[in-house]
């Protein structure tokens, strides 16, 4: 026999409006369904779900309309409709439904002071409509200790939560304010809280365990996890993610294969999708096949959020294809699925691949738009950047950020400032990331200016605390020459990362501080922070600046002895030059050859300066024809052969230079230089004389080489080695002229008070492996004791005009000059 079914579990299923409203379709003579379902309990339960459901969706016209229909009301209905009009921002309504209710539960005055809480009221108002409730339960405590935290008022809400009594105050009252305080890093006043807690429930020992593990206190979070008589699946998810945030990865995972064996808790997939991030980012490719494995076999392959966690691991492992086929087995897909392969495929170089799935893509969010922005900006092609940013239908701060770090990754620093100006004008306010990007971009232009002003909107938008933010700003004025305000705000971080250090380290290094930069690394040591190659790039940078060559080789071998860093070519570029400005030519040579893998043009540029500076033609001839085997359109081997050939009197050779360069038409661009001076900026080219104050200026510049001459000890000698070193012209005076004019430019077309900085970038032969290099006061004083001295190596024209600029003050400009 079938059972009798359940009428209103049948009605249930309909629309609300043909089960509630007076019209009923389903109605008897005597006596409609209304009627007799509203003298049900479950009829009238059935409205206040429908109610709280309505709000919960935004629905409150529904919601309403469901409220006002109900021929009998409960206090339970009065609340949810309460509670809607709070969820969906209409206190007015919520107070006027309040002010209304015929009678009041403590449910009822708790849904009131939610309202104004989320509604953003003024915490003092919200405190004073507290204390006029009649009677308080833990939920109330509760959510006006949670109101003083939002609101940053701790004083306030540790005096509520004393004045709570014990058996309303355990255990949600001090979760609340052990995880406010968790939020805003006090992990002390949260331990505080958390010994002082009677009760300690499962919650408030999680909330510990993810606060020590985010303070990187895994130990103590350790001893706490181990001391808990019930675990669930958050405690094993939070101890296990804290062990991968401080890189122990070994640990972490015995954890995940001890949790399996016990089986305390079921596996969520959250725990495994911590798991599968971690192997993918610490290319755990092994551990990451048998997670991938335990998935299938538990049945959470249709599982999208795994799917798309296992796409991530698959990209970062470089298994492109493995990421495919995941994506191409999972029944369902959401936007993250098609991103995170849309990401891999970018990430791994196949943007023609990754395009085509990205136009394939039904649904398409920022991240999808900002993931083939980026590819194209890796690619180079920022008009392409540019276009598909116009094809954006809603802009964020990502989107824009995405295209300004194009541009400032590729170098072009004016197009960046021009897009951040656009960002502002469409009044979407900028994030961290912009913010360092554009700050990035200030340190490229070496704009101290224009570095200010970030600054000031840094400041403005409260972000001076952001680490990425603090880094750039370091890398800003120490590439400004402001190196006090940069050490200024090192100082200034608490706990500062290997970002900070290695900005810090390498402003040092490029100011001339090589000393202090090497302390700073003894520091970064001592503290237990942990050197990468870009911090070693910063050690190496400053040995070179010193003279320190037994101190770099040192540093340079410990890269790989003790901290089992492999060297990559950029740091044997800097041990080359290291060894090359000292003289030592035959071990740059020696270590060129020993480098494990094939070289570049880096390498070979190093050696090919330092043979020029010390006249070594066989290893100059040598260095030139390896960089024209891997750059054959490069113009320095041809520049600078034909300088040594000129120097050493073989004009036979020097002429088949010339002519080969020319044959081969290779062409030498010319320096470009410009000066801002009270917001005006003059452009001009080496050599050129179309000024229209150029004969004021070749009067000035005659004097300056004079004096440079006189403040040599060895005479005409070192004037001329001196010119060898920095032109490829024949005239001696008139290679002078080419470094000097565009300084003096400035000088004689402003008659302003001179600009406090002094800054003078040079890069040498125009060629991308010549580095550009930096001179700080510290640098000016040194280069007039070289100059007096007689030494000589590769920097010292430019030390020596700065010096004669600084000692007779006859210009002190704010110069950006690149030749």
């Amino acid at each position: 026999m079938l059972a009798k079914p359940n009428f209103l579990h049948v009605r249930l299923r309909l629309p609300f409006s043909e089960f509630a409203l007076p019209n009923l379709k389903y109605s008897t003579s005597s006596n409609t369904l209304l009627n007799a379902g509203a003298k049900t309990n479950k009829f009238l339960i059935y409205c206040n779900t429908q109610i709280a459901h309505n709000g919960r969706n935004g629905n409150i016209k529904e919601a309403e309309s469901v409220f006002n229909r109900m021929p009998t009301k409960n206090i339970v209905s009065w609340t949810a409709m309460l509670t809607a009009y709070s969820q969906n921002g209409q206190l007015k309504k919520a107070r006027a439904l309040f002010d209304e209710m015929p009678e009041r539960s403590v449910a009822s005055w708790n849904a009131m002071l939610t309202a104004y809480m989320r509604n953003r009221v003024e915490i003092d108002g919200i405190f004073s409509f507290f204390q006029l409730m009649p009677e308080r339960n833990s939920v109330s405590f509760a959510a006006m200790i949670t109101g003083f935290v939002n609101a940053g008022r701790f004083d306030m809400a540790e005096n509520l939560y004393n004045r709570t009594p014990m058996v309303l105050r355990e255990p949600v009252c001090s979760n609340v304010l052990i995880n406010g305080y968790l939020k805003v890093g006090k992990l002390d006043d949260a331990v505080r809280v958390f010994d002082g807690m009677v009760r300690k429930d499962i919650v408030s020992c999680s909330a510990m365990i993810d606060g020590n593990c985010k303070n990187g206190r895994v130990i103590e979070a350790r001893e706490l996890f181990n001391a808990m008589k019930e675990k669930n699946g958050v405690t094993w998810g939070a101890m296990i993610d804290g062990y991968m945030k401080v890189c122990c990865f070994g640990d972490g995972f015995e954890l995940f294969l001890r949790m399996r064996r016990e089986g305390d808790a079921r596996l969520e997939p959250t725990i495994i999708t911590i798991i599968l991030e971690a192997c993918g980012r610490f290319s755990k490719h092994q551990q990451g096949y048998q997670v991938h494995g335990l998935v299938t076999r538990l049945g959470f392959e249709f599982d999208v959020f795994l799917g798309n966690s296992l796409i991530t691991m698959y990209s970062r492992f470089g298994c492109v294809d493995a990421a495919k086929c995941v994506f191409d087995s999972m029944f369902r897909k959401d936007v993250i699925s098609w991103n995170s392969l849309i990401t891999a495929f970018v990430q791994a170089g196949n943007l023609e691949e990754g395009y085509e799935l990205f136009k394939r893509a039904p649904e398409k969010d920022v991240v999808s738009w900002t993931a083939m922005i980026t590819g194209f900006s890796e690619k180079g092609l920022t008009e392409k950047c540019v276009d598909l940013f116009a094809m954006i239908p809603e802009k964020d701060d990502v989107a824009w950020t995405t295209l300004i770090s194009s541009f400032v990754n590729k170098g072009e620093y004016e197009e960046a400032f021009r897009w951040f100006i656009k960002m502002l004008q469409s009044a979407v306010r900028p994030n961290p990331l912009t913010l360092s990007s554009i700050l990035s971009a200030s340190a490229g232009l070496a704009m101290l200016n224009q570095g200010l002003q970030i600054h000031a909107c840094v400041m403005k938008m409260n972000m001076e605390l952001d680490l990425s933010i603090q880094s750039s700003l370091i890398s800003m004025y120490s590439k400004s020459g402001s190196l006090d305000d940069a050490y200024r705000i090192f100082k200034f971080i608490n706990f500062p990362n290997i970002v900070c250090f290695n900005a810090m380290i390498t402003g040092f290094a490029q100011n001339g501080y090589g000393k202090e930069a090497l302390k700073l690394f003894d520091q970064l040591r001592n503290e237990g922070e942990q050197p990468n190659g870009i911090t070693f790039l910063g050690v190496l940078s400053a040995c070179m600046h010193a003279g320190l060559v037994e101190e770099g080789w040192n540093y340079f071998k410990s890269m790989r002895s003790l901290y089992n860093i492999e060297p990559e070519p950029d740091h044997y570029t800097s041990m080359v030059d290291i060894l090359g400005r000292a003289g030592l030519l035959d071990e740059a040579v020696d270590l060129i050859n020993s480098m494990p893998f094939k070289t570049h043009s880096g390498v070979w540029g190093a050696l090919l300066a330092a043979s020029k500076t010390h006249l070594r033609l066989d290893l100059a001839k040598l260095a030139a024809h390896r960089i024209l085997d891997l750059e054959p359109s490069s113009a320095a081997p041809y520049v600078v052969l034909s300088d040594l050939y000129c120097i050493v009197r073989k004009k036979k050779d020097e002429e088949q230079v010339r002519l080969a360069k020319k044959l081969k038409r290779i062409k030498k661009y010319p320096g470009c230089s410009w000066v801002l001076l009270k917001n005006n900026v003059g452009l001009f080219l080496c050599g050129d004389q179309s000024h229209l104050n150029f004969k004021e200026i070749s009067c000035t510049l005659w004097t300056i080489m004079d004096e440079m001459k006189q403040l040599s000890s060895f005479g005409k000698w070192n004037y001329e080695k001196i010119a060898i070193l920095t032109s490829n012209q024949r005239d001696d005076d008139m290679s002078i002229f080419s470094i000097v004019q565009k300084v003096v430019h400035s000088y004689h077309h402003l008659h302003g008070p001179p600009v406090n900085v002094l800054l003078r970038r040079y890069r040498m032969y125009s060629s991308p492996f010549y580095r550009e290099v930096a001179v700080s006061p510290r640098e000016v004083e040194l280069g007039a004791q070289h100059w007096k001295s007689g030494l000589t190596y590769l920097r010292e024209i430019e030390l020596a005009i700065v010096a004669v600029y600084h000692a007779k003050c006859i210009l002190r400009p704010f110069i950006h000059s690149i030749g």
